[in-house]
């Protein structure tokens, strides 16, 4: 009798252990009960900052909005808010919105490790607009949008880990609910701006996912993607017939499209997905050879040679769960090949999109001819990393004219580190799935090296500066 009451006590403690470890399901930007007028809110409270910048005389604008476990936003007014104060930047000069959704093991603290990353990139990117800023181009008001989900659920650092597929479970559930209003509402102040001042316009928008934030961002977005893919990339491609000839169109060709994606650009970094879900975007950019040049990135897939929570874990996980699932092999035409590739369904249901090889385009590893440079956990170089000088300029611009000329089996140098894209993926493809070198990513969680930092800064860059602007960038540069 006594050995069971103990084992009932060990039992409850043990319950009451895990309760007391959990995050709390509930706001942190605002009341729990959400019924504060805006001007009663304490200041910690609030869900937007203004933050002067380290290396410019201006500041950014961070907001913050957060989601439940059931995808619902915790307060609308949050997000009212939020967008209220970019349209109200949108209408005063042109904005650069980033969105960043964070991933597991992960929330909305101020010491948060991907927060406080996300202000190194928009702090870098305040430099950045003043740097390429001249007599015909102001520089953008740079807005952070920092979306907040329950990452974290057990608080000590051995449970963590256990939170995995309960973590990517409930992501899954946050992609298919409010997100998709909050990034579409983001979108439609640049779709706004846009309206009122034509092509004059330099308000954009980039929304960046880590980890199952990832999920999060291409659950909402795909099927959204892929028809703003068919309605602008032509007709469908027939299967078979010769391979398209390896020199590039002339601009106007009929064999040359220009898509559009959602907002700017968006950029997933170590997301856990599976490549299946990855497969419509796939297939239809792989059916064209030919991209306009001025066609920018539309989505970047980033995932670390060294991700073993995605490498190993979830596919661990993924075989267990796809037991019983019936799966073929499938056949799609590469343009660029002028073959039919064989997908195999079953290890595609398993394999996370990243670590996919069919849908890899291309290769990310560290500049040969450039010292390495290494993570600064205390962000000591974060003033010189966000000025931008001639040298960095430089090493921008011919980024940005690397792309234009993109090809098959391409490389294309940026500041720290280089760009190679696979013999069988089309130039200027927009959807791009990258292999990075694990000196650049060391792990599912790192996002401190300065190499892929500004990696990421420079393809928002590229993805954001109209065209016209780009020329005359490329006119400076050539003038230096």
């Amino acid at each position: 009798m006594v050995t069971h009451r103990c084992t009932r006590l060990a039992l409850l403690l043990i319950i009451a252990s895990l309760l007391a470890a959990c995050t709390a399901n509930s706001p942190r930007r605002y009341a729990a009960d959400c019924s504060q007028a805006p001007l009663s809110r304490p200041a910690s409270a609030s869900p937007i900052e203004t933050v002067a910048a380290s290396s410019a005389q201006d500041s950014y604008v961070l907001g913050f909005v957060e989601l439940d476990d059931q995808g619902h936003l915790y307060c609308r007014n949050q997000m009212n808010d939020v967008v209220g104060r970019l349209r109200t930047e949108a209408a005063q000069r042109d904005v650069l919105m980033v969105v960043f959704v964070h991933g597991w093991r992960h929330d909305d603290k101020p010491d948060d490790e991907n927060l406080k990353t996300f202000r190194v990139l928009l702090d870098g990117l305040v430099a950045d607009e003043h740097a390429l800023a001249d007599s015909e181009r102001a520089p953008r008001r740079v807005v952070g949008v920092y979306v907040a989900w329950r990452g974290m659920s057990l608080t000590p650092p051995g449970l963590q880990y256990l939170t995995f597929w309960d973590r990517k479970n409930t992501a899954a559930t946050i992609g298919h609910g409010d997100v998709t209003e909050v990034l579409t509402r983001l979108e439609q102040v640049k779709r706004e701006k846009d309206d009122r001042v034509g092509q004059d316009s330099a308000t954009r928008l980039v929304i960046i996912g880590h980890s199952f934030g990832g999920l999060i961002v291409h659950t909402a977005l795909s099927q959204i993607m892929v028809s703003r893919f068919v309605r602008t990339g032509g007709p469908p491609v027939q299967y078979g017939g010769p391979a398209r000839p390896p020199t590039e169109p002339e601009p106007g060709d009929d064999d040359e499209i220009q898509v559009q994606g959602f907002g700017s650009l968006v950029v997933l970094i170590n997301p856990a997905f599976e490549a299946q879900l990855f497969s419509s975007l796939s297939d239809i950019s792989a059916e064209h050879a030919h991209y306009a040049r001025d066609q920018a990135p539309l989505m970047a897939v980033m995932t670390s040679e060294a991700d073993s929570a995605t490498g190993i874990l979830f596919p661990m996980g993924r075989r267990v769960s796809t037991l019983f699932e019936n799966t073929r092999t499938m056949t799609r035409w590469n343009a660029t090949t002028g073959q039919l590739e064989s997908i195999n369904e079953s290890e595609a249901i398993i394999t996370s999109v990243g670590h996919f090889l069919p849908y890899r385009t291309h290769r990310l590893y560290p500049r040969p001819d450039r010292p390495e440079r290494k993570p600064d956990p205390a962000n000591r170089e974060l003033r010189a990393e966000s000025m931008m000088d001639a040298s960095r300029l430089r090493d921008t611009v011919s980024a940005a004219e690397g792309w234009t000329g993109d090809s098959p089996g391409s490389k294309i140098s940026f500041r720290d580190v280089v760009l190679e894209r696979t013999e069988n993926s089309a130039g200027r493809n927009p959807y791009l799935v990258i292999n990075v070198d694990k000196r650049l990513i060391a792990s599912h969680g790192d996002l401190g090296n300065p190499g892929i930092r500004s990696f990421i800064k420079d393809l928002v860059l590229i993805s954001t500066v109209p065209p016209p602007e780009k020329k005359r960038l490329f006119l400076r540069f050539n003038a230096m």
